[in-house]
């Protein structure tokens, strides 16, 4: 038993701080630059939506206020059974440029993505969500990156605006996190996954997403990584929105974001091996460690309530109580603006966010054996 406590401490610290400082080092010492230059080919936005009356308004005005030539950009929005006032207000614009398609009956995201890329006209497709808005220069910082023959995907980043609850806290915090992890990746090689609200491919590179499959910003770099093209991540391509301070709804988008993970594990599952796959070790310990660490943490937790008599095993289980109790306090105050629990909040965030997006993971692994996730989405709201 305490071998496998070691092993699975060990494995929980390589993850979240040994692999981001090794590949920070290798990120340094092997970065493969990207050749980027002014470049203007043609461009297709792609929006796939349902009931988004409250922002596809300004998500149009966004678009049609981009720094990029009205000539070489075109706007295709697929309404996917959307039975509020989504399309009439879609349909108030008169613009050439803008492209609606309704369907009467919900699909699905990727059924919708299929089919907006194939009535797409331009050279670069461009993904995103009704929600963010786009930095005016977005797209032109994005196709500026396929000046490089060997760029496949881009990615930007996406930046909330600050928020004083805790979840907010804690979320921003793990999304700078991340950001940083799929920087370096990037420089070494490709980032696992787009940031869904903005990336861009080349047109020729795009593959079908299956049905079932809920993580498309997931599924088409790792498609194009396959084809021997990078996917990289510029953080000079900005979107921007609100964070969630909701435990509910971030525990609902992260679990869906997980049990994706598990549909795209099996998908790929051979670019775990290294010498067939240029993202090997970057897959197994940034994504497949994540989801397998709820479990690890639950297993140490009894292995160490069973050691709890030996001295250096009882210091471990104090401080995992200790930690916990710091959750639980973090989760009763994430809301408060004054006084003590609002200092206790700010102590408390990172243990309660921590638990909470390792709770989402594991409902994630139950949804993906009960095959009990939609392939429909549901709207993220910052509320």
């Amino acid at each position: 038993m305490k071998t496998i406590f070691w092993i699975l401490l060990f494995l929980i610290i390589y993850c979240y701080f040994g692999y981001p400082l090794i590949l920070s080092g290798m990120a340094q010492w092997r970065a493969k630059p990207v050749r980027k230059s002014a470049f203007e080919p043609t461009v297709s936005i792609v929006l796939s939506l349902h009931n988004e009356e409250d922002v596809i308004e300004g998500k149009i005005k966004n678009f049609l206020a981009l720094d990029y030539p009205p000539d070489r950009i075109e706007i295709l929005i697929g309404s996917d059974g959307s039975t509020d006032q989504t399309n009439d207000i879609v349909k108030r614009f008169m613009n050439s440029r803008i492209h609606l398609f309704e369907r009467d009956q919900r699909m699905g995201k990727s059924i919708t993505i299929n089919d907006l890329v194939q009535k797409a006209k331009n050279e670069i497709i461009v993904f995103t969500d009704a929600r963010q808005i786009f930095a005016k220069d977005a797209v032109r910082q994005l196709v500026n990156n396929f000046a490089d023959s060997t760029i496949g995907c881009v990615s930007g980043e996406l930046i909330f605006f600050k928020k004083e609850g805790g979840t907010a806290q804690g979320i921003n915090l793990y999304w700078k996190y991340e950001k940083l992890i799929r920087k370096n990746e990037s420089q070494i090689h490709s980032m696992l996954g787009a940031t869904g609200a903005i990336y861009a491919i080349r047109r020729e590179l795009f593959t079908q997403v299956p049905e079932r499959v809920v993580l498309d910003d997931m599924y088409i770099p790792l498609k194009v990584i396959q084809r021997a093209y990078r996917a990289i991540f510029d953080e000079e391509a900005k979107a921007y929105d609100q964070v969630a301070d909701s435990p509910r709804e971030e525990h609902r988008r992260k679990a869906r974001t997980l049990y994706g993970n598990y549909q795209i594990f099996f998908l790929f599952s051979g670019m775990f091996i290294p010498l067939k796959s240029p993202i090997a070790i970057q897959l197994f310990s940034h994504k497949f460690l994540r989801v397998v660490i709820p479990f690890f943490l639950i297993v140490i937790f009894f292995i160490n309530w069973a050691l709890k008599d030996e001295p250096i095993f009882a210091k471990f289980f104090f401080l995992q109580i200790f930690f916990y109790l710091m959750a639980m306090l973090g989760a009763l105050a994430r809301n408060q603006k004054y006084g003590i629990l609002r200092l206790v909040s700010k102590v408390c965030f990172v243990p309660y966010v921590f638990c909470l997006l390792n709770f989402s993971a594991l409902i994630g692994f139950l949804r993906f054996l009960g095959a009990k996730q939609e392939i429909t989405w549901e709207k993220a709201r910052g509320k």
